[in-house]
């Protein structure tokens, strides 16, 4: 790919990675690669995206591959690849079939493209970040797990509802692990800058928090057979935009923590600025005794399950 435009990767063409590399061609950002282990499932949806370029105005190359070698010089790669959560399946559950897809993943980048910025997406995602940090080696600034942009997107969309207001005008903000323990912040979720503490009642806003936790089970019990990717897709596809444009988004991501929130060498849910280098800086917010807990409850349980699933720590 000798064209001069940057080259973004998308591992894994599942319906979670194709939505966000259609996405991320929408957004004319570069040429895009889809890695998959089967070949003609990348190369078909590439094809397919690649006779959408004239209807998005896109002039972009869209390629399929099995290859890590055609990865080569990514300045960003989002990690999609893992099985998928079935009925009645946590995210958890999940922990020993991903990881060690994300080891032969994490080999890949390291070799081919040794300067990106990672952006995983894979299941459970705290968990499987960290996994990726350890097997490529990476600074921990430049690994980076999408959870509370898709988590934040879901609680917009349920205080909305609620309120019978435009998604446009709600800003949420859910901090935490990427499942059961993860925390809905109402102080610091608003319409229009009002907080929706001043605007739903305490038993509305109890139970929003509860379906966003729930969020994408809900979704995999509706669907019976899958899980939500158009949400999850764009969401990892903002992510890359602000990488890749170094426009400094101040976004809820999955962060390696180094002491902020009294928590440390765990990945976790907080407010990052993304940029060129991927995590710039994060930002600790003024928490509340009880949110700090929760917080603080939700990085703990995933560093337990770093030491006693992973045999890290």
């Amino acid at each position: 790919m000798s064209t001069g435009r940057r080259t973004i990767a998308v591992i894994g063409a599942g319906n979670v990675g194709a939505t966000c590399a259609f996405s991320l061609a929408e957004r004319k950002l570069g040429n895009i690669v889809m890695l998959d282990i089967f070949e003609g499932f990348a190369k078909g949806k590439a094809l397919d995206m690649s006779q959408a370029a004239q209807i998005l105005n896109y002039d972009g190359i869209v390629r399929g591959t099995s290859s890590y070698e055609d990865i080569e010089g990514a300045e960003v790669v989002v990690v999609t690849s893992g099985f998928p959560r079935k009925p009645g399946m946590t995210r958890e559950d999940l922990i020993s079939k991903n990881a060690s897809i994300i080891n032969e993943v994490g080999a890949g980048i390291k070799k081919y493209a040794p300067d990106s910025v990672v952006i995983v997406v894979t299941n459970p995602l705290d968990l499987m970040t960290y996994h990726m940090w350890k097997a490529t080696g990476f600074p921990h600034h430049r690994v980076v797990g999408q959870a509370g942009i898709l988590d934040s997107a879901r609680m917009t969309h349920f205080v909305a509802d609620a309120l019978g207001v435009s998604n446009e005008d709600v800003h949420a903000m859910v901090l935490g692990g990427h499942g059961d323990t993860m925390v809905p912040l109402p102080r610091y979720t608003t319409v229009s800058g009002i907080p929706i503490t001043q605007l739903l009642d305490s038993e509305t806003i109890e139970q929003i928090g509860i379906r966003t936790a729930g969020g994408g089970g809900e979704i995999v019990k509706l669907l019976e057979r899958g899980s939500a990717f158009y949400a999850p897709g764009n969401a990892a596809a903002i992510m890359a935009e602000s990488i890749l444009e170094d426009r400094r988004r101040l976004l809820p991501c999955s962060a390696y923590l180094t002491g902020q929130y009294g928590l440390e060498d765990v990945y976790i849910g907080v407010p990052v600025v993304l940029g060129r280098n991927g995590v710039e800086n994060i930002v600790e917010l003024d928490l509340e005794e009880s949110e700090l807990a929760s917080l603080q409850k939700s990085g703990s349980f995933y560093k337990s399950q770093l030491s006693d699933v992973l045999g890290w720590g």
